[in-house]
């Protein structure tokens, strides 16, 4: 069973059932740095934590999956989850907390979930 941590409420309400999920109240840095210490703990990236066109700083929602088994350190999954998170603190200061309304909300809520599930 792979692993997903997001901060998406969609994706917590509607993932696929083969998938654990770790939902985060938090912003797109507080969801890398949960994937870093899942990546610490021997899971590996299933897929890109910058993937899609819509960097951290546009969006509030990020979804990564890893995989549910744990082995050695991945160290191509540590670099990349490294690098995302200081392309993240780079960009964060453009999505503090903006007045966006419900359904732009809902957009980028939907642009999230299908990067991840199509």
């Amino acid at each position: 069973m792979n692993i997903i941590v997001t901060n998406n409420p969609m994706v917590r309400e509607k993932r696929p059932a083969r998938h654990e999920i770790e939902f985060h109240d938090t912003d797109c840095l507080g969801v890398f740095l949960a994937v870093r210490d899942k990546v610490h703990l021997g899971h590996e990236l299933l897929t890109h934590p910058l993937s899609g066109s819509v960097k951290p700083g546009e969006t509030p929602y990020k979804t990564v999956v890893l995989k549910g088994d744990k082995g050695a350190l991945d160290l191509n999954s540590l670099s990349l989850i490294e690098k995302s998170i200081q392309t993240c603190e780079k960009l964060k200061a453009s999505v503090m907390k903006k007045d966006w309304g419900e359904r732009v909300l809902a957009d980028f809520q939907l642009i999230d979930y299908t990067l991840i599930f199509g």
